[in-house]
């Protein structure tokens, strides 16, 4: 096989393992790659690295692909995901003075209950005529539209009902220690990181607002994907295969210690292994709390791009944005590409599903579904007001 050059962006998160993994586990070299592997500052420039065709791929935010099909975000490159790199992996944190009000008002942190944390905070937030102010690390993100929906949910008007900053993620600890921000919603290991410098107590894992959230995207500019197929084929099987070996429980210290290196997230490694085994520290007291599946990468066919979570994601932005919702159903629909990855891992004997769209949050308890080959079972993707999304039957 041909070896090829493969530039790749990643931001330095717990969730750009899969990345990290198929390099320097030898994934890619068995597909006949190797990837050239550039940390980037921020989102918008890890964005724009890929649009302008600075680097070939990159570990990019679930909706920015999306936001881009519906002219939100300025890049005007058209871009599309291969396939997810993770689901879930992010945690709400909020300032230690606001922890202590809502502690004063009855609030136990369970970190499990997405109605009575976002009670709590709506109860204990800033006073009267205040909006809340929650740090994410970009506006089209997971994060954003978690937090959006979760506190909508809850009754308080969003976006008017809060003030949402921009803060990327390594500044994150630093805009809560100057009393910048009230609260944050960021990926790992960053909550932990705020955790550890004694100036944030972990409220709660996104998980708990949405089980089946997708975090983290291969994406690629959608002309390359077009002109290149066999590259983003093999892209894909490399990255597949390091996720495979993600879940492996025996492979999790190992991985800790790649994430750790310098020229990756250059953290220790006991904070990073606080993600990989959902066993996180919320609080600079050294309470601690068990997060099943914190952060999935393959399990339950996590990396398989769904196109309804797509339409999810673009029915959100919409109606945030004033957009008209069902265009934005329709340009999403094409921008996570399960045709694509099938082709890539259908002749590698993969479990794919049969399906390229389900109903979001319809599933309760792990479920059998029709596959391609083998037996596949979908895990659990409740929204926590238990709600659902069908893109045939969404409100337009």
């Amino acid at each position: 096989m041909k070896g090829a050059m493969l530039s790749v962006g990643f931001i330095p998160l717990v969730d750009a393992a899969p990345l990290i993994v198929a390099q320097e586990m030898g994934f890619a070299a068995e597909e006949g790659l190797a990837l050239d592997l550039l940390p980037a500052p921020s989102w918008s420039s890890l964005r724009d690295l890929l649009a302008f065709g600075r680097v070939d791929a990159a570990h990019m935010l679930a909706p920015v692909p999306v936001a881009s099909a519906l002219g939100l975000g300025g890049s005007g490159v058209e871009m599309c995901a291969l396939s997810v790199l993770s689901m879930n992996g992010n945690v709400i944190g909020v300032s230690n003075g606001l922890a202590a009000r809502m502690r004063n008002g009855g609030h136990g942190f369970g970190f499990d209950d997405a109605h009575a944390a976002g009670a709590a905070i709506i109860t204990a937030g800033p006073e009267a005529g205040a909006r809340l102010r929650i740090g994410v690390p970009f506006p089209f993100s997971m994060h954003a539209e978690l937090l959006y929906y979760w506190l909508s949910a809850l009754g308080l008007p969003a976006p008017q009902g809060v003030e949402v900053r921009t803060v990327p993620p390594p500044l994150m600890a630093e805009a809560m220690a100057s009393g910048e921000i009230d609260a944050f919603c960021v990926g790992e290991p960053w909550g932990s990181i705020a955790v550890e410098k004694g100036v944030a107590t972990l409220l709660l894992p996104t998980r708990a607002i949405w089980q089946g959230a997708p975090e983290k995207v291969l994406a690629v500019r959608k002309g390359w994907a077009d002109d290149e197929p066999e590259l983003s084929a093999r892209l894909i099987r490399a990255v597949w295969k390091a996720q495979r070996w993600l879940f492996a429980p025996d492979s999790r210290a190992l991985a800790g210690e790649i994430l750790a290196r310098p020229e990756y997230l250059a953290m220790p490694v006991e904070v990073i292994d606080r993600a990989l085994t959902g066993n996180l520290c919320i609080s600079p007291g050294g309470d601690m709390r068990q997060v099943p599946d914190f952060v999935t990468f393959y399990k339950n066919a996590a990396s398989f791009p769904w196109r309804s979570q797509a339409q999810w994601i673009g029915y959100q932005l919409a109606a945030r944005m004033g957009l008209d919702r069902a265009e934005a159903l329709r340009k999403a629909s094409h921008v996570f590409r399960p045709d694509l990855y099938r082709a890539a891992l259908d002749p590698a004997g993969a479990v794919i599903p049969g399906a390229s769209s389900k109903i979001e949050g319809s599933i309760r308890v792990e479920t059998p579904v029709a596959s391609g080959a083998g037996r596949l079972f979908l895990g659990p993707d409740s929204f926590f007001d238990g709600k659902s999304f069908d893109p045939e039957r969404a409100n337009l």
